[in-house]
């Protein structure tokens, strides 16, 4: 059996306690799947594509035996022959393939069914499996039983009856004709039967367009005759076809030239009417109005009066739904960098009765450099198994996701009944470490449907240091703002996560109790006096006080700190940093009709110097009533057929011209422009593209939303926020851009609105040259606008005066940041891993910008007065910021390639940084040499070239596209050679500025 992949995105149902006896099925690339899939009864494509590969994967059985359910036989031309079938299975994998569930209707007999389409270089064909079972799980389960080739004498339609189709939500009844030979099926009703449904017609009509030219001969089918039911049919129709295709090939050989070519000018204009009629049918056909909320909402696109039915029925949700109760089990825990060594039954099956859903967070999974570095780590099948292993035992569970971003992990169990009723699983992770990407510190979440509810659970890890609260407000609200999941539908806005119905939060928040000392909080701990404790704990203060966690609820504390215990006890720390206990483990919850059952600290569980934390939730989930559904959506269609008329809609916009002010480098600013539908009729808006412009509005500029629906007399207010970033600083800095654009906003079925955009912008050295920077004998802001254009082009061009434009030997802003760090940070513990404040970055932009030294100055007495390290950190994320933003990176671009070809030779590297434009050989010679100074006080500082190489190699060196692993890997290489200092490198001293 193949073993259990890490990078398994979901389990089928009762695959998931296979964990431990590795037979999970690996999904790779060479299998596409509809993006909709999801599990149950109705995932199909997951389905089909998991026992496919498990032919291909599977090393215990042979795989004449898996498909023909035949003994493996022991001669030498059986194995021969089972190579080359496992040959020609690897060939049709290597294409798309589709599949969705079916049944079979003859005879009034049903028979369950598995229908896939699968490609051999251009040719298609369908095969179709008998299922021995509701829920096939392994290749024992099914049989094939029939291949059908699509030629041109292929066709597929629709045969629902009206009374059918007048029902919402049913299923799809098709017909399949091959000649003389039919099969009809029903499909199941969804995005997945749209999919499979476009993707057949789509193969058809690649038929349709290489016939006559290019006549599939289906060769490769022929050799599965041993292995189908439906062997006989198949070769039947395969020599059928190719009778049929030699025939109407001899047929134009026997006309005239003039004759040929007129009946292949009619043929074709046939082929092209038929194949269009074929594909508008089988769309209209198959696009339904959906049955719930989260069908609905995952649907490709909508038009007008989709839109109206989908608002309506959200609107009346309450009157076709009902609520249930379901148990949610929600853990978080710190392992500090350990490995599994113990059950962690007591914690996961501490509840009486199972829990329907377990969402289970770790942190800290590993904390090893390559973790940190390559987001791949071992621990993860050791802690995957040992929860899987710790499930309470009284039910059956499926694996639904699991997401990992660096040491930061969520499992998402369900219990295999309610699997079916999930729907739209979607993940998403950020980094909130250095520059905020680094995925030390962050957030991993998911989200899903259940029934008709919406829900997304955030697993993150704050940032850390008892008197760190804003860094961790800050990485709050960060991970809020970057999270945003995509929805089905490419055209609609992603969803963030308050968007969801219920939302769950839970992780290593870090937030300390503060203000006392250690032995006072242990005294109030040994006493069970923890409402004193919470009313000088972090998190609660923040929250009273609505700075984070705003209309989140978090239950009665009545366990003991989780952090921190010496590891493998429950002793209090007794190292030499003796930290203060703390509730550093913490789970809240937002949304309605949510109860606490129990909220609790696990002390048996002693691997970590955290204590693992659990939460029990009862949460209500709105539940579709069919009948009621029904009746509420039929009132509704009639309804819309009462007021659909004549009439144009119209809206009027509280303000049409926008002004921003003083715009500067990343930050943003924001106003609001109120969109009123004061038309008779609900439309729906949208902002769209200018003539030749890619996107609807310039990349520094965004609408949210920028697209949306108004009922009659409602109101919209739509954010119109600026945000200057790397990518689009450079082009403003040197004036060939400036800030203004026209956004055009359409009413489907109405008129334009256009709403003027303009600003003035600051210039920054963030998102200038080096050689602009290096011409620049003032700061940017003191110059004027004209005199930096013109030094930017001359820097761009060559055509400097070298008596009248000398420029510096390196940017004067970028000497004041490694200045500052030279002076007051060469011993500060994690410099380029830690983030900065961002309010400090502003304010350190905002010095070199003006050349205000009075900024670093006080930052430098912040950090000496108050013993406060984050002043350093700015100083250090400001400057990876600095260079991150070059529009050219100090290796130039046309130097790349050169880099990567000789990595490996100290002296050749050295020759090509010898060649560099001046400024920037000047600004690598000086930067490699604060590195070098670095790393001479590694003892304090905690940093060595492990850490520093991969950091500064990726901002030096840029590939002008997207790297890959061994790009990667080759630049660290080249750049290792210069963090060595050698006799000839001198020292930082020796690299200052004149």
């Amino acid at each position: 059996m193949p073993v259990c992949s890490t990078s398994v995105t979901t389990c089928h149902l009762e695959c998931c306690n296979a964990t431990a006896a590795a037979s999970c099925l690996k999904l790779t690339g060479e299998v596409n799947m509809p993006s909709s899939a999801t599990r149950g009864p109705h995932c199909p494509a997951l389905l089909m594509a998991s026992l496919l590969l498990f032919w291909i994967n599977s090393k215990g059985d042979s795989l004449l035996k898996f498909i023909s359910g035949k003994k493996e036989k022991e001669e030498e031309e059986q194995e021969e022959e089972e190579a080359e079938q496992e040959k020609r299975i690897r060939n049709i994998l290597s294409s798309r393939t589709h599949a969705v569930e079916c049944v079979s209707l003859l005879n009034d007999v049903k028979e369950s069914k598995l229908i896939g389409l699968v490609q051999q270089d251009k040719e298609h064909a369908l095969f179709l499996y008998y299922s021995h079972r509701r829920m096939a799980i392994t290749g024992d389960d099914v049989t094939l039983d029939e291949i059908i080739p699509i030629s041109y004498d292929f066709s597929v339609v629709e045969v629902s009856s009206p009374d059918e189709l007048a029902v919402v939500g049913a299923d799809t009844r098709v017909r399949v004709t091959f000649f003389e030979e039919e099969l009809e099926l029903k499909l199941p009703f969804g995005s997945h039967t749209r999919l499979f449904l476009s993707e057949v017609n789509r193969a058809w009509s690649d038929v349709c367009e290489q016939y006559p030219k290019q006549e599939p001969k289906f060769d490769w089918l022929t050799k599965y005759r041993k292995v189908s039911k439906g062997a006989r049919s198949m070769r039947k129709s395969i020599g059928a076809t190719n009778i049929k295709m030699s025939q109407m090939k001899k047929s134009e050989r026997a006309n005239s030239k003039k004759e040929d070519e007129r009946s292949r000018d009619s043929v074709h204009e046939s082929q092209e009417r038929v194949k269009g009629e074929v594909r508008d049918d089988l769309i209209r056909n198959s696009q339904h109005i959906l049955s719930n909320k989260d069908q609905m909402l995952g649907m490709p696109q909508f038009g007008l009066r989709d839109n109206l039915i989908k608002c309506e029925l959200l609107k009346n949700e309450d009157a076709y739904t009902y609520i249930q109760n379901y148990s949610f089990f929600l853990g978080t825990y710190n392992v500090n960098g350990q490995n599994p060594k113990e059950s962690l039954s007591p914690w996961l099956a501490s509840s009486a009765t199972p829990p329907d859903f377990y969402l289970v967070g770790f942190q800290e999974l590993d904390l090893s450099k390559e973790a940190f570095l390559f987001n791949d780590t071992p621990k993860e099948p050791e802690w995957m198994l040992a929860v899987y292993q710790g499930l309470h035992p009284d039910a059956k569970y499926a694996l639904v996701k699991l997401v990992r971003l660096v040491g930061i992990m969520l499992l998402f169990y369900v219990k295999k009944e309610h699997a079916e009723h999930i729907s739209e699983v979607e993940v998403e992770t950020v980094g909130t470490g250095v520059m905020g990407r680094m995925g030390n510190k962050g957030a991993v979440a998911v989200r899903f449907q259940f029934h008709n509810s919406d829900i997304c659970v955030v697993n993150s890890h704050l940032a850390a240091h008892t008197d760190e609260f804003e860094r961790r407000n800050q990485d709050f609200k960060d991970i809020c703002r970057r999270i945003q999941f995509r929805q089905d539908d490419p055209t609609l806005p992603p969803l963030t996560i308050m968007k969801h119905n219920v939302v769950l939060w839970l992780g290593d928040l870090n937030y300390r109790i503060s203000e006392l000392e250690v032995d006072h909080v242990k005294d109030l701990v040994a006493k069970k006096d923890f409402e004193t404790l919470c009313n000088h704990d972090q998190l609660k203060r923040q929250m009273d006080e609505e700075v984070v966690f705003v209309g989140f609820t978090e239950g009665e504390i009545d366990f003991q700190p989780t952090y921190k215990y010496d590891t493998g006890s429950d002793q209090w720390d007794t190292s030499e940093k003796c930290r203060v206990p703390a509730w550093c483990d913490r789970i809240l919850w937002r949304g309605k009709s949510i109860k606490q059952l129990n909220y609790q600290s696990h002390m048996t569980l002693k691997t970590s110097d955290h204590k693992p934390v659990s939460s029990l939730l009862e949460i209500g989930i709105k539940v579709v009533n069919d009948e009621s559904y029904k009746r509420t959506f039929e009132e509704i269609v009639r309804r819309i057929d009462r007021l659909e008329n004549d009439c144009i809609p119209s809206v009027s916009l509280s303000q049409r011209e926008f002004h921003f002010q003083d715009v500067k480098f990343m930050q943003h600013q924001a106003q609001t422009v109120t969109v009123h539908n004061d038309g008779q009729v609900p439309c729906q808006f949208e902002f769209i593209q200018k003539l030749d412009e890619p996107a609807y509005c310039k990349p520094w500029l965004t609408a949210n939303p920028s697209k949306g629906f108004l009922a009659q007399g409602a109101s919209v207010d739509i954010d119109l926020e600026v945000f200057v970033n790397r990518s689009t600083a450079p082009e403003l800095n040197s004036g060939q851009q400036q800030l203004e654009d026209i956004l055009v906003l359409h009413l489907e079925r109405g008129k334009d609105y256009f709403i003027s955009i303009t600003g003035s912008y600051l210039p920054s050295c963030f998102g200038s040259s080096l050689s602009t920077l290096c011409l620049l004998r003032e700061p940017i802001q003191e110059m004027p606008p004209e005199t930096v254009r013109e030094l930017s082009m001359k820097s761009n061009s060559d055509a400097s005066n070298p008596e009248t434009d000398k420029p510096q030997e390196i940017p004067k802003e970028l000497w004041m940041m490694v200045d500052h760090l030279f002076r007051y940070a060469k011993k500060q513990e994690d410099l380029f891993q830690q983030p900065g404040l961002r309010s400090e970055f502003e304010e350190i932009r905002d010095c070199l910008d003006t050349g205000s030294l009075d900024t670093l100055r006080i930052l430098h007495t912040v950090t000496v007065v108050y013993n406060k390290s984050g002043s350093n950190h700015s100083v250090a994320e400001a400057l990876l910021l600095f260079l991150d933003a070059l529009p050219e990176p100090v290796v130039p671009f046309s130097f790349y390639p050169q880099c990567l070809d000789c990595c490996s030779d100290s002296s050749q590297c050295r020759q090509i940084i010898s060649t560099l434009p001046q400024c920037h050989k000047n600004v690598f010679n000086y930067l490699t040499a604060f590195l070098q100074e670095l790393l001479k006080h590694s003892a304090h500082n905690r940093l060595d070239d492990t850490i520093l190489g991969p950091i500064f190699a990726g901002l030096l060196f840029r590939s002008p596209t997207k790297q890959d692993p061994t790009e990667k890997r080759k630049v660290k290489e080249f750049f290792q050679h210069f963090l060595v200092q050698t006799p000839s490198d001198g020292d930082i001293h020796d690299k200052l500025p004149e």
